[in-house]
């Protein structure tokens, strides 16, 4: 090791925490990189020379990329190299960003780029906390200006204990997946999904998995001492504007307080602000160099600090409600009469529709990764087109599109049944966001959950979910449930609780503070509880459990347990007796490949599955002497004619047992396609069937 290389280690929460800097990439602002076990994550920080202008927030981007040489693997597709962001890549790049950006001082307009690449993959680690800590370690070692560092911890939830940076195998047993950043003095985002936790259990794990988050802090320090990197400093606000905020604050008076309270919805509030805007336009904007930026800054400022203290000191909001009241809830459900499962959730502003579809293994997700290739039989999709909030954009899958969804899906995850064993359906929901002030993912698990039970998903329970708001000044602070767009716009915290009347499913904190006190948590959590379970009681007016019988719509599915040694038989030479036997009934038979001879039959309907199903039992029986059939010619000869009994099953019918009557030829009687009944009459050494003829009624075999 140089002299510019630096290196830490530590032991935190049982497991072994390396951070390198000074030997890669070397020409970024602040580079690192992290080991446990054999994961070795790469972290880069970069910042622009120059701040950006004519903004007012923060301009950071978080990219992260798992490198498929990292696990040994060729990525797929026609150029074999990594391209855009996997969902999950995604996901995560969101959940680094999420704790960095509060954690930048105000006023800072450089472009930033953190980039993380996983570089080398040990299976047994869980990278998520990890790429927050070597975000933040880059950040730290850099010359970029930085209010860190902050550190993460992964806590699980396994039989009846809390377990801290579990591995992936214990998480995959556990009733808790928590992920909480924070600085040494307070939390700064929550990631969870649970297994209906209490409201105590989460803050017990939030509270005890700060300890280590600080332990990950003091590591980080103790490189950055070694390091030795000054921060550039940041200019002071020019004199200008404070002149200008002067100005503008003593011509506003108290328009925008009066403007929010005798306004009656979000157009009339947006009309409102925006009417007022203009009127500040019209008196401060000249032909001075930056001047329009500089007005439009102020402004902005001074509508967020009077929209903020508004509502602190008058402790009445925007649009009339109490601090910890909910906005009137509408809930229909079978709204769409082709859909497997349907329903329209309406809270105030926001409205959401919820389309349930039921598919096959076939229709399962593929998860190229890694680790290994994963299918995944449960998948929500959360769209927020331009229209919901009245505008004209780009119709594509956003970033956010992608977090809200993956959040809604955990919250609803919990109550599903096993789609292997208990309902072996492949199951997507799709919430379409129709309308948005506010809390649109919440309005999605209650969308969600309603039309789970329309469509008869067995679920356990209802969920419903709620978004929780932040006004905080000083010692003095608000809570507001059931947030619109402004609030959380112009608030200090989005903190996102579902689940069940039982408990807890998932949870999302975000703020743009620098940390969240434990007393403020408490409160958040008790508040949104008394906020969810109000809104789980007027979605079960209109239905409170799911309904007893499928949609008509909804596909049928029916498990079949066969001998292990007669899959062969229904799958037949090279898979045509299972082709014969779709085309015939019109189902999809899939085999699960677990050796266990289960025989999976999907339907668009109830007749086609029993025709399956009753040609499945027939090719799989063995034949008795004494059972009657009604069988088909396949095929004559001089000596008689064969005649399938069964789907793959064919006895000869003598032309001596043809008729009473002396037969000369067999055509004269019976010709291939006829039907006849037909009675196994012996069974030789050989399994070959003999037959006669049957006029007694028999057992149907054509399907």
């Amino acid at each position: 090791m140089n002299e510019s290389e630096f290196s830490v280690e530590s032991v935190i929460a049982n497991k072994s925490i390396q951070i390198k800097s000074g030997k890669m990439a070397k020409q970024a602002n602040g580079s690192i990189t992290l080991q446990v076990g054999n994961t070795i994550i790469l972290a880069t920080a970069c910042m622009s020379k120059q701040p950006k202008e004519g903004i007012d927030f923060l301009p950071l981007t978080v990219e992260y990329t798992e490198k498929m040489y990292s696990a040994g693997k060729i990525p797929g597709g026609f150029f074999k190299r990594e391209a855009r962001p996997s969902t999950d890549e995604t996901l995560i790049a969101r959940l680094v960003d999420r704790p960095l950006r509060p954690s930048f001082p105000k006023g800072f307009h450089n472009d930033i780029q953190v980039i993380i690449n996983v570089i080398s993959h040990d299976p047994a680690v869980v990278t998520e906390p990890l790429t927050l800590i070597a975000a933040s370690a880059a950040l730290s070692v850099s010359d970029i200006p930085f209010n860190g560092p902050i550190g993460a911890v992964n806590v699980g939830y396994i039989n009846n204990t809390f377990v801290f940076n579990p591995t992936a195998d214990e998480l995959s047993n556990s009733d808790l997946n928590l992920t909480i950043a924070g600085t040494k003095d307070a939390i700064l985002m929550v990631e969870a999904s649970a297994n209906e936790l209490t409201e105590e259990q989460l803050i017990t794990a939030i509270l005890d998995g700060h300890d280590y988050i600080k332990q990950s802090i003091t590591l980080q320090e103790e490189l950055q001492s070694k390091t030795k990197k000054e921060k550039i400093t940041l200019p002071e606000p020019a004199k200008e504007l404070k002149e200008y905020e002067t100005k503008i604050t003593e011509f506003l008076g108290n328009k925008i307080s009066n403007g929010l309270t005798e306004s009656n919805n979000k157009q009339e509030v947006e009309d409102t602000l925006k009417t007022i805007e203009n009127n500040v336009n019209e008196t401060f904007i000249n032909d001075e160099k930056d001047n329009e930026s500089i007005v439009s800054n102020v402004f902005n400022k001074i509508k967020k600090d009077q929209i903020r203290q508004t509502i602190l000191e008058k402790r009445i909001r925007v649009d009339g409600r109490k601090p910890n009241e909910i906005r009137s809830i509408a809930s229909e459900v079978s709204v769409l009469p082709s859909v497997h499962g349907s329903a329209l959730f309406t809270r105030g502003e926001t409205q959401s529709l919820g389309a349930i579809t039921l598919g096959t293994n076939t229709d399962e997700m593929i998860v190229d990764g890694l680790g290994e290739t994963k299918r995944k039989k449960y998948f929500f999709h959360y769209n927020f087109p331009p229209y919901s909030v009245g505008e004209v954009g780009m119709i594509r899958t956003s970033r956010r599109e992608l977090g809200h969804g993956a959040l809604a899906q955990k919250a609803l995850e919990a109550v599903l049944p096993d789609l292997e064993k208990d309902f072996p359906y492949t199951l997507r929901i799709v919430s379409e966001i129709l309308e948005s002030n506010g809390s649109s993912s919440m309005a999605s698990v209650c969308s969600g959950s309603l039309a789970l039970m329309d469509c008869g998903v067995p679920i356990k329970a209802p969920v419903s979910g709620i978004a929780m708001g932040l006004l905080l000044d000083g010692d003095d602070y608000i809570i507001l449930s059931d947030i619109q767009g402004l609030e959380d716009h112009y608030g200090d915290m989005d903190f996102k609780v579902a689940g069940t009347e039982k408990g807890i499913t998932a949870l999302q904190l975000d703020i743009k503070i620098s940390g969240l006190s434990e007393k403020i948590l408490k409160e958040s959590l008790n508040q949104a509880k008394e906020g969810r379970l109000s809104i789980l009681n007027k979605m079960k007016e209109v239905i409170s459990r799911p309904n007893e019988n499928l949609s008509e719509n909804a596909p049928k599915i029916h498990t079949l347990s066969v001998n292990p040694d007669k899959v062969g038989t229904i799958i037949g030479s090279g898979g045509k007796m299972i082709r014969k036997l779709e085309e015939e009934s019109g189902a999809t038979i899939t085999i699960n490949d677990n050796n266990k001879g289960e025989v999976l039959i999907f339907s668009p309907n109830q007749t086609n599955l029993d025709k399956a199903l009753k040609y499945i039992t027939l090719l799989i029986k063995d034949p008795e002497v004494g059972e009657t059939f009604t069988g088909k010619v396949t095929k004559t000869v001089a000596f008689g004619a064969f005649i399938e009994i069964a789907p793959g099953k064919e006895g000869l019918l003598h032309i001596s047992k043809i008729s009473s009557d002396h037969v000369k030829k067999v055509e004269d009687h019976l010709n291939v396609g006829d039907t006849i009944n037909v009675k196994i009459a012996a069974i030789d050494n050989q399994n070959r069937i003999n037959l006669e003829r049957n006029k007694e009624t028999a057992v149907e075999t054509q399907i």
